[in-house]
């Protein structure tokens, strides 16, 4: 086969590391990649929201499969361009990745077919926003409704911030045309989880769960980022835990879909809070997260690409997949400053003589050099029996490694029960 990966980060790098696990793939190519991934891909200079040319690159080049991985692309249609070209893609089509790049809608659906999840208003007046929060509780959770790379979600602890947060958001347009409508709603209380599912349209299959580490610093202190670290399993869940969240929100939410006429075919995100009256939803993705999917593909013992296939052809009842029975973690290492602003450019060491499994994010190769390109630079993984085992592997990893700069939580995993 000749396969298209669609993106530039982590998540891609593991993606294109896994279809070449496979032994089906017999040329891949990265649009547009970065320096890991041209150790797997060759990579071709096309971002990925450029999505008139990577349908005009795939078309040209006779691609067999293009695996679309951000949201953006997504969102922007891309997976709907590419099936008009006769070129099968993985990923939801914009009217379904609309679950991710409107909260607004997200929360609406949710309403309308009873999937648990915090209450909430939509505003577009920032004047009205304001004065809502004046009857509210604090904490208080503000989200932009449109996407904002994961970094839209402010937990405001007291009025004043709240109100902050949403002049930034909608008077300042902190996150652009993404905060023109803002969802604000009550801060849910209890461990987050993450279950990602592969969506054929029909069913959803759930993938192992994870536990993702948004904060920027030790103890869930800083600002929000993409993702500082995951491990797998995310929580200790019994068979009867995950049922009753498959049939109570992940079959709910594909049959919703597909109810209102968009059919999602792909990967869900399902961002959870386990909260003293059960699992609610707090976000909806379109694609799998990142880093959580650094920490889960590979654990998958499954064919990746018959996975893929299932899912477009809608026949995932008809797979069965299977999973190590190993506990998971990954490391994300950073650029200082991140989520703000950080410098770029420096050259990094210790990778290829770490001893662990490596996925590359914000990299770039310079006169033969790998060098830091990006706010999450590396993602350091390692398995275990245990989830000690796997933490403790991932950070003998990330101490091999060296950049100017870098940074990196020291507690993944570690707080888990806590």
């Amino acid at each position: 086969m000749k396969v298209l990966v669609v993106g530039s980060g982590g998540r891609e790098h593991v993606i294109c590391w896994k279809l070449m696990q496979t032994g089906k793939v017999d040329e891949l190519y990265c649009c547009p990649g970065n320096g890991g991934i041209a150790s797997v891909a060759t990579c071709v200079d096309i971002k990925a929201s450029e999505v008139d040319k990577i349908t005009d690159f795939a078309v040209s080049n006779k691609f067999d499969l293009v695996v679309v991985a951000p949201e953006d692309p997504l969102a922007l249609g891309l997976v709907d361009k590419l099936n008009e070209k006769g070129i099968r893609a993985f990923g939801p089509s914009a009217r379904a990745a609309i679950i991710e790049a409107s909260k607004a809608f997200s929360k609406e659906l949710m309403k309308k077919y009873s999937i648990p999840t915090a209450k909430y208003e939509l505003f577009d007046d920032e004047t009205k926003a304001c004065e809502y929060l004046e009857s509210q509780e604090m904490p208080i959770v503000l989200k932009c409704d449109g996407l904002a790379l994961g970094k839209g979600v402010i937990i405001a602890q007291t009025l004043e911030e709240a109100k902050t947060a949403v002049h930034q958001m909608m008077g300042d347009k902190k996150f652009g045309d993404a905060g023109s409508t803002i969802v604000i709603e009550e801060c849910m209380v209890g461990p987050e989880l993450t279950i990602l599912a592969f969506s054929d349209g029909n069913i959803a299959v759930p993938m192992i769960s994870s536990r993702d580490h948004k904060r920027a610093y030790d103890h869930d202190e800083g600002l929000n980022t993409g993702g500082m670290g995951a491990v797998t399993p995310g929580a200790d869940l019994t068979e009867e835990d995950i049922a009753t969240i498959k049939r109570t929100i992940i079959q709910p939410t594909v049959e919703a879909l597909k109810a209102e006429g968009r059919p999602f075919k792909g990967v869900i995100y399902f961002g959870l809070m386990l909260t003293k009256d059960g699992a609610k939803v707090v976000e909806y993705n379109c694609r799998f997260g990142d880093p959580e999917v650094q920490a889960i593909l590979p654990l998958l013992e499954t064919d990746f690409i018959d996975i893929i296939n299932a899912t477009i052809d809608g026949t995932l009842d008809q797979i069965d997949i299977k999973w190590k029975k190993k506990c998971s973690c990954v490391v994300v290492m950073a650029s200082g400053g991140y989520p703000e602003s950080y410098a770029k450019g420096y050259e990094i060491t210790g990778i290829d003589t770490c001893g662990k499994l490596v996925f590359q994010a914000g990299t770039a190769l310079k006169d033969g050099k790998l060098v830091t390109n990006g706010g999450r630079v590396l993602c350091v993984y390692d398995e275990g029996d245990t989830l000690d085992e796997a933490i403790d592997g991932a950070y003998e990893g990330v101490r091999k490694i060296s950049f100017k700069d870098m940074h990196f939580r020291t507690d993944i995993g570690r707080t888990l029960n806590k």
